[in-house]
């Protein structure tokens, strides 16, 4: 089937990537970050409009389906503790990123497109005791979209453990009948198997044996710039030591090449804590000192395809992986939908074609 969307808090294009894949054509894309519309650029042909709170509805091109992983910093974990301790407001009270969910519903008022698929994290659907999904689902309800929910995690067809929220809409009740979240045996495998033949024939030949591991997605040869200083490593497994002393949860995530890695955050830039690989000693690095991911290896980590341009910083390609999209995860998903609403097509014009025979007759 082929149908149009449009591609909300675009990011980098990675819902992009995943509906195209699935028959669509994107008609209006929007990202208000500078560096992100770059990449997007780079690898797209086209540049994003801007801020979306500036964009009327009467100007955004009908379209059979809206997707956007709207901003999740005032939901998550992370976030949420970030701003509680600042004193900042965080979720709806956030007055630059939780209320573009807002503007989402101010599009689907106007354009009313057949079905919708947003993605946040999963905290968002215990945020403020529940009330800010609340919010969302009864108002999305109000404008007559039928609903499918479910935290779907990409560890099955990735080695990173990144569980998000999916809400999948449809107006036609139909077609939200028809439609279920795929089974992750059915999440394509990511380009970068390709490269490691063996692991390919193991994961085509039987499907529901194949178990990602971080191994796949290591670059043979890597800068000394992506091993930590002495200093830093240093100082993050004294802070471990620290919290683990006093109760608490923190430490950094070291892997090795069997390992699944922790998930992959926007603040990866900052120390690259969550996700560490181990290595062994050498002379540039006799204290076998863990390294950062590089930005290439974050791009296969989020399943983007081998021919994704990277066009940016490391700092910046950190930060747009990390807020990007699991892309085999909503590849399927897209999929399932684009059957979902065929498939509900097909059915309704066969009932009104035979009630116009039997009307006829």
């Amino acid at each position: 089937m082929s149908f149009r969307f449009l591609d909300l808090f675009a990011g980098i294009g990675g819902m992009r990537l995943a509906f195209s894949r699935a028959g669509g054509q994107c008609v209006f894309t929007s990202e208000w970050d500078r560096a992100a519309q770059i990449t997007y650029e780079a690898n797209f042909g086209e540049k994003p409009e801007g801020d979306i709170t500036a964009i009327g509805a009467e100007d955004i091109p009908d379209a059979d389906i809206l997707v956007g992983g709207f901003p999740c910093q005032p939901f998550s974990i992370a976030g949420v503790s970030k701003k509680n301790a600042l004193g900042r407001k965080h979720g709806f009270g956030d007055e630059t990123q939780g209320t573009l969910f807002f503007d989402i519903l101010r599009i689907l008022s106007v354009k009313r497109p057949s079905a919708i698929l947003l993605e946040n994290v999963k905290n968002l659907r215990s945020h403020d005791g529940g009330k800010t999904f609340q919010v969302i689902v009864e108002n999305l309800e109000r404008l007559g979209y039928h609903l499918k929910i479910e935290i779907v995690n990409a560890a099955s067809v990735l080695p990173q453990n990144r569980a998000r929220i999916f809400i999948a809409g449809f107006l036609d009740p139909a077609a939200a009948e028809r439609f279920s979240f795929p089974e992750s045996e059915n999440f394509p495998l990511p380009d970068y198997l390709k490269l490691r033949p063996t692991r390919w024939e193991e994961a085509t030949t039987d499907r529901s044996a194949y178990r990602p591991r971080l191994g796949d997605i290591l670059e043979k040869s890597v800068d000394a710039k992506y091993t930590l200083s002495d200093h830093l490593w240093n100082y993050l497994q004294a802070y471990r030591d620290k919290h683990r002393k006093a109760g608490h949860g923190f430490g950094f995530g070291l892997c090795g090449p069997a390992d699944i890695a922790r998930t992959l955050s926007a603040r990866y830039y900052k120390d690259g804590s969550e996700i560490l690989i181990k290595q062994r000693p050498s002379k540039r690095n006799p204290g076998a000192n863990p390294r950062r991911l590089t930005p290439n290896e974050c791009r296969r980590l989020m399943g983007f395809p081998e021919d994704f341009q990277i066009v940016v910083s490391d700092t910046q390609a950190y930060k747009q992986f990390g807020n990007s999209v699991a892309v085999p995860v909503v590849s399927a998903i897209a999929e399932e939908m684009a059957r979902s609403l065929a498939a509900a097509s097909r059915s309704r014009r066969k009932w009104q074609t035979a009630g116009k025979l039997a009307s006829a007759s």
